[in-house]
């Protein structure tokens, strides 16, 4: 077995990951010199710049890049076999994941994590956008994308759209719908799509990508498009429409995991009407080289059991 200069590999990553040879001497308490010294060890060793330098610039090369993804995936692996060894049942995991489902779905349920499984330790990387599947960002992601063959996925949701307000705007639409009367022995009747558009939408712009991208596809499913007199009320996020109906604001569309606590249940209406699935499904990825970590399993399978229970997912 030939392996390359194994004290330099840990150096190698405290650099790349603090982008300073400084720091990393700082983290490693050792000197500087000593630092450079075993980065260009190993890229004697490899062959290969690892870091480009300019000044106080700093920035690895696309080989550098590569081989701290392997580099670092493989001081992981080591440090849980070792943990394992020693008897030590912590887990400490970073999960990345989009912050609407994380304020929305995942936080309100961390207690029963942290009392079902006390071992496992979690931090959450938040982000308004896909997160990049990577070591460096996270050991684990909750994804909308399956785009790289080095990891594993488990679906937890397909993503589908309903139009909701709250408890009192609609009570104002069945006024102003002359739907007053208390309804005995059968359920609310459907609201038309032409009922709908006579109060405010509320529209996300960062579901499509487009303005009020998410209530044309809600009227496309029907065949239709936007009634021209619908007063349309834009929003980037769908937690900001969200917030904006719960304030008696007009109607929004939302999906499950929005309105998957009590509380949210209480507090918003779900509108008789139809709804659209928009073609995302949220998976929990992890990195197949790692599939064995149990801290990553444990939090697999109760991520699985939650969505389940929730009615995220079909078991």
């Amino acid at each position: 077995m030939k392996l390359p200069p194994l004290k330099a590999l840990p150096v190698f990553e405290a650099v790349a990951r603090l982008n300073s040879f400084s720091l990393a001497a700082g983290e490693l308490a050792v000197s500087q010199s000593a630092v450079s010294h075993q980065i260009k060890q190993l890229e004697t060793y490899l062959g290969e710049k690892l870091f480009w330098r300019s000044g106080r610039t700093l920035a690895l090369t696309d080989e550098g890049r590569q081989y701290l993804d392997a580099v670092s995936t493989a001081l992981l692996q080591i440090e849980r076999a070792s943990e394992q060894v020693l008897g030590h049942e912590e887990s400490r995991l970073r999960l990345s994941l989009f912050s609407s489902f994380a304020v929305r779905w995942l936080v309100p349920r961390l207690p029963d994590l942290q009392r079902l499984h006390p071992q496992v330790e979690l931090a959450l990387e938040m982000s308004s956008e896909n997160p990049v599947l990577s070591d460096r960002v996270a050991d684990c992601f909750i994804t909308i994308h399956r785009d790289s063959p080095a990891y594993s996925y488990e679906l937890l949701y397909v993503e589908r759209l309903f139009p909701v307000c709250s408890q009192d705007y609609w009570q104002r639409i069945r006024r102003e719908l002359g739907r007053e009367k208390d309804i005995k022995g059968r359920d609310e009747p459907p609201m038309t799509t032409d009922e709908v558009a006579r109060f405010p939408l509320l529209s996300t712009h960062s579901i499509y990508d487009k303005a009020a991208g998410d209530w044309e596809a809600w009227y496309q499913a029907e065949g239709e498009t936007i009634p021209a007199g619908a007063r349309v009320q834009h929003f980037s996020h769908m937690l900001l429409a969200l917030e904006a109906a719960r304030f008696h604001q007009g109607i929004a569309l939302t999906n499950d995991y929005m309105l998957s606590t009590r509380k949210d249940s209480e507090e918003f209406v779900r509108l008789p009407s139809h709804a659209v699935v928009t073609g995302d499904s949220f998976y929990f990825a992890w990195k197949t080289s790692r599939r064995r970590e149990r801290g990553i399993q444990i939090l697999r399978r109760w991520l699985v059991d939650e969505a389940i229970a929730g009615g995220l997912r079909g078991a």
